[in-house]
């Protein structure tokens, strides 16, 4: 007979705090690795206040560094309805097949079934279905070989909505890792932001592996929690792939004890997906709506390298899950108290 307690899930309002605004990043920093890290004890709460570059120093031989490499695309087009001077945003989201495509649009009530959007006298699209999450189903017709070029050249960088500013050409580059190939995401794995080639240079010499998963990160990371109940909320199914390379890497440092580190809430999601018996991966690719909130017991991650999220935000739910709900909320007061930068362009924290 089991006489124990079994912990509960914390409610939403429980991770219910104010963000001053001036502290919300509007921009990044100068160096990417110049900005501030606050590496917390996941046990313990004790913090210590670093620079990002220093984060080599925590890392030893045999170590496993992995990295999400899905690269954004300037989602964000602007068209004209039909053959009006009527503006109307289209922010793309997914390719569902060959020239169709899953887009948001704005104003959303203006745009219906069957309206044609213009977006130059070489492409265009038909509005032909609406989808449940309030989008719309297009499908291009153009007159050049491929849609991307145009994409990438007239597309806007698919900033956060708490970033109060039009994109500007530079956010092409700022809000995309360097490390960043697989196109397929519209928001950024911010976690890996920081990273400078110098960086993981200094890191892989000191004997430490780098990896690589995708996962392409969708508007859902920005969809705010509507249930009190975290056990009654649903993920937007974001798609991932997991190397054969990755997968053996990380398991024979995991069975010769060594740490894993995953950089940010969309690599942990995605290695949490395909862990299989015992503290074993296995090489996939799929979809996956897998939502981590505490508590929670990680089997793939012992280091975690992550930004300051929104409160009551999916990804703070995750942060906290590796920790705990106090001391992340701790660390968090801290973060306020010291002016670190928070979100997308934010500073960094590093989870021991």
């Amino acid at each position: 007979m089991f006489f124990g307690t079994v912990e509960r899930p914390p409610r939403l309002s429980e991770f219910e705090f104010e963000i001053p605004d001036k502290l919300i990043a509007q921009h990044p920093p100068k160096t990417r690795d110049k900005c501030k890290l606050m590496v917390v004890n996941k046990e313990t709460g004790d913090i210590e206040h670093k620079t990002f570059s220093d984060i080599h120093n925590y890392f030893n031989k045999g170590d496993v560094l992995v990295l999400n490499n899905t690269k954004v695309f300037p989602a964000r087009l602007y068209a004209t309805k039909d053959k009006s001077v009527a503006k109307v945003e289209v922010f793309l989201l997914r390719e569902l097949e060959n020239d169709l495509w899953e887009a948001m649009v704005k104003p959303a009530r203006k745009v219906r079934i069957g309206n044609k959007l213009i977006f130059d006298k070489n492409i265009s699209c038909d509005v032909i279905d609406n989808t449940v999450s309030g989008g719309r189903v297009l499908r291009f017709e153009y007159n050049v070989d491929s849609l991307y070029p145009f994409i990438d050249k007239k597309g806007h960088s698919p900033l956060p909505p708490y970033i109060k500013r039009e994109s500007i050409p530079s956010d092409k580059n700022n809000y995309q890792t360097i490390y960043a190939s697989e196109r397929g995401s519209v928001a950024a794995p911010t976690a890996g932001l920081h990273f400078t080639k110098g960086l993981l240079n200094k890191i892989e010499k000191k004997g430490v592996k780098i990896v690589y998963i995708t996962l392409h990160i969708g508007l859902g990371t920005f969809r705010p929690i509507l249930v009190e109940d975290l056990t009654r909320h649903h993920m937007d199914s974001e798609y991932y792939e997991i190397p054969h390379e990755t997968a053996d890497t990380i398991n024979q440092a995991k069975a010769k004890k060594k740490k894993v580190w995953t950089v940010g809430t969309s690599t942990n999601r995605a290695l949490e997906t395909v862990v299989v018996s015992g503290f074993q991966i296995t090489p996939k690719r799929g979809w996956t709506d897998k939502f981590i909130y505490p508590p929670y017991k990680f089997k793939m991650c012992d280091r975690l390298i992550t930004n300051f999220h929104q409160p009551k935000s999916t990804l703070m739910m995750l942060v906290s899950a590796f920790s705990s709900k106090d001391i992340i909320l701790e660390a968090y007061q801290q973060a306020i108290k010291k002016k670190y930068k928070f979100y997308s362009y934010g500073d960094s924290m590093l989870l021991l």
